[in-house]
């Protein structure tokens, strides 16, 4: 997993642009319908209309027959109603999917195309990306498009005011908040209401370096590790210990909220994700505001262990009433010109469309940079660990947000998602 990983950065993400204006539109579709359709494009990401219709729009200036309308949901309640809305028949054209089980569930439910020949240019996706939206018989359900990654966001006159410096070791991160936090500063712009982000962002990709990368996450997934083991518990143990520089009244901080607060300089840090990045522009603060570092090490000079999650496929609604226009709608996904307009018009997105890419974005650039020399990983508990209930992403955002809560010790919180996923998990119930 981790060498085809580093071989799928490596195709998908370099920075010499050479796609040109001329390019494919239509991922080489002929059919045409002759009376103006629409197609809706669903997706968790409310915060992205307007980008997402600046890029629609380069698509429909050459399909004027075709009116692509971007309808996303909020992101906690994007599963379950996207899901509905298939089996009722009502649901979206094009749908955003998320990784492994999650976006397989709503494969399994008889909803999707499969795009193998539908999209032969697919077979030249990496083969890491094709497997968080394909069948292990090579059904592929998803077009391999966006991942991510975590890291710190600070700004950079506060750390400049306080003589701070990108920390590279948990214990010069620890000093550089504690600094802060002397200084009467609102440390870090986090929140423990949408637990998700306690366990995605946080423990997946902050602590990474803790609970050890890609090699801890297979030997979890084959039952060789336990949540419960002390690498896995140290990960709890440092996230645990962040909870002393949150702000005021953080239990009840919302997602939104934590964007906001760093967003309008209200805090020094926020932890969170590569996509991000967008939002903050949106706000006010761009690259030569803010700054950005990975994941702190446990020791100077260890090797880096970086999430860069494999997070969103684009799939077909095979029921669609307007099939033909949806599926060359979704071909135009898998190509450079959608990639290129999607990785500089929502930053901290990065294709996995194999291609030449000059992104715009400092930062972005910053986090690829990391990339290209660490060992990859994704989030945790998502691949197999979360196909079924109680999942291990629900297990770790609930245990995660007691523990911010003090209602849990570290050990409580590990032994609590290890215990619940031994209720279904076979590897261990060994």
């Amino acid at each position: 997993m981790k060498k085809a990983l580093l071989i799928f950065i490596a195709l998908a993400l370099v920075f010499t642009f050479t796609v040109s204006a001329g390019g494919q539109k239509d991922g080489g579709s002929a059919a045409v319908s002759q009376e103006k359709v629409k197609i809706v494009f669903t997706s968790w990401r409310t915060e992205d209309i307007e980008r997402m219709n600046r890029i629609n729009a380069v698509y429909m200036k050459a399909h004027p027959n075709v009116e692509v309308v971007f309808q996303p949901i909020n992101d906690n309640e994007y599963d379950a109603q996207m899901k509905a809305a298939l089996e009722t028949g009502t649901g979206a054209d094009v749908i955003f999917l998320r990784s492994y089980d999650t976006g397989r569930s709503v494969f399994e439910g008889g909803s999707l195309a499969v795009l193998n020949d539908e999209i032969p240019s697919l077979e030249a996706f990496p083969d890491a990306a094709k497997k968080a939206w394909s069948t292990e018989d090579g059904k592929i359900y998803g077009v391999p498009f966006a991942g991510v990654t975590h890291g710190v966001y600070y700004h950079k006159d506060v750390f400049k005011k306080y003589g701070l410096s990108e920390p590279e070791t948990w214990d010069e991160f620890i000093k550089v908040a504690q600094t802060l936090k002397d200084n009467g500063e609102v440390v870090f712009a986090q929140g423990a209401l949408d637990d998700w982000t306690c366990y995605e962002v946080v423990f997946s990709g902050v602590t990474t370096n803790w609970w050890g990368g890609e090699k801890s996450r297979q030997a979890l997934m084959a039952g060789k590790q336990k949540l419960t083991d002390a690498n896995w518990l140290s990960a709890f143990k440092a996230e645990d210990q962040l909870q002393q520089f949150f702000p005021k009244g953080y239990e009840a901080l919302d997602y939104v909220s934590m964007q906001q607060m760093f967003g309008t300089g209200q805090a020094a840090m926020f932890m969170g994700g590569s996509w991000e990045l967008g939002v903050f522009e949106d706000l006010g603060s761009g690259s030569e505001d803010i700054g950005w570092f990975p994941p702190p090490l446990v020791h100077k000079g260890d090797r880096m262990q970086y999430c860069f999650h494999v997070d969103a496929g684009i799939g077909l609604n095979k029921n669609s009433k307007h099939y033909q226009e949806a599926l060359d709608y979704v071909r135009w996904t898998s190509t450079p010109e959608f990639a290129e307009l999607f990785m500089n018009e929502l930053p901290g997105f990065f294709a996995y469309t194999p291609g030449d890419y000059n992104l715009s974005n400092p930062l972005a650039k910053e986090m690829i940079a990391v990339a290209s020399d660490a060992d990859l990983t994704v989030r945790a508990v998502w691949e197999k660990m979360s196909a079924q209930s109680p999942s291990g992403n629900s297990l770790m955002g609930e245990a995660l947000t007691k523990m911010w809560k003090d209602e849990f010790t570290p050990e409580q919180a590990a032994a609590y998602v290890q215990d619940g996923l031994a209720t279904w998990y076979k590897p261990f119930q060994k």
